[in-house]
């Protein structure tokens, strides 16, 4: 794919999305270009249309709002960390494992300490 060849442009279709995926696909090593100004063109070129194709994506594959407490599984396993590990923040073993059960609701409280100490978003933690 020639670098001067691509033309940066609005993506209003699904065509015009799959065309910006190829463009990227092909962009994606552009910081191994040898030639320091093609290098900052490619880099400069894939910056936008990845922009581009994120406000696309967006706006069309909308993602669905991430369970609380999925969330906070998929972070304990990110960190290998288990229901013991993890009990202080709930305050105690049975109190955590009644909350990943969704027996009971998280507290503004354990709320705070799991956004705090595992930085998982609190919009995501109250939803």
């Amino acid at each position: 794919m020639n670098i001067d060849d691509i033309k940066i442009k609005p993506i209003v279709t699904e065509e015009d999305f799959e065309e910006a995926s190829q463009i990227i696909e092909a962009l994606v090593d552009a910081d191994m270009i040898e030639d320091e100004a093609q290098r900052t063109k490619a880099l400069n070129i894939l910056e936008a249309i990845t922009v581009l194709a994120i406000d696309y994506e967006k706006k069309h594959y909308p993602m669905p709002p991430l369970d609380p407490i999925e969330a906070i599984k998929q972070r304990m396993e990110m960190l290998n960390l288990n229901q013991k590990d993890v009990a202080r923040y709930f305050g105690g073993e049975n109190r955590v494992s009644e909350v990943l059960n969704k027996k009971r609701q998280l507290t503004l409280n354990m709320v705070k300490k799991l956004h705090k100490h595992f930085g998982i978003p609190a919009e995501v933690l109250l939803a």
